[in-house]
């Protein structure tokens, strides 16, 4: 089975002023687009090309350079569209906030945590709050890498993802990254980031 470009679940103009419906249009179709043919390109034929994309990841230090970057693009990109939703911002409930609050004293001092690490990732990249057993940590990464590979830094489940890649923000918000980390708190899904951290 061939891996899909999922279609999303809300307009591309859903999260306007936040992220512009352009930059949406192209993310989605041409670089989430290729990450996912191209995955399939350098899967087929192989003893990986039926494989789940959770396993590749986990086994990705034995597997071409294109796999992983076009495997972490396709997985990142996967989370990233269900984290956000034209009806997110706010503070997560219940369950998840109590963890914040254990884990980092806070909402507010995790906002500043998880935007410190968008905004310190050098280049190109992702920021990350990852289940790492019984802790909520946050990390970024380089290009498509993500926690879920093991040669990843800090390894666990992501649960809340923020691509930081210039083609994420450059059409509307030019060089000024922290504007556009500051916007992405007003989309988060923390409905979807709950159901991952209770998955």
């Amino acid at each position: 089975m061939a891996f899909e470009l999922p279609k999303l679940k809300y307009d591309y103009a859903a999260l306007e002023p936040h992220i512009d419906a352009l930059t949406m249009e192209i993310h989605h179709t041409k670089h989430h687009g290729a990450y996912t043919n191209n995955l399939n390109n350098a899967l087929k034929g192989g003893e990986w090309e039926n494989s789940k994309i959770e396993d590749i990841l986990a086994n990705i230090s034995k597997l071409p350079v294109a796999v992983r970057n076009n495997g972490g693009g396709y997985y990142n990109h996967n989370l990233f569209w269900e984290v956000m939703s034209p009806n997110g911002g706010g503070q997560p409930a219940g369950d998840l906030a109590d963890a914040i609050n254990q884990f980092f004293g806070s909402f507010v001092k995790f906002k500043e945590l998880f935007s410190n690490a968008a905004m310190t990732r050098f280049g190109s990249g992702w920021a990350w709050l990852v289940k790492s057993g019984n802790e909520l940590k946050i990390t970024s990464s380089p290009n498509q890498d993500n926690p879920l590979m093991d040669i990843a830094e800090v390894k666990g489940l992501p649960i809340l993802g923020l691509d930081v890649w210039e083609h994420a923000y450059y059409l509307k918000y030019q060089n000024r990254r922290n504007e556009y980390v500051d916007a992405f708190w007003n989309v988060i899904n923390w409905d979807e980031v709950t159901r991952r951290f209770k998955a």
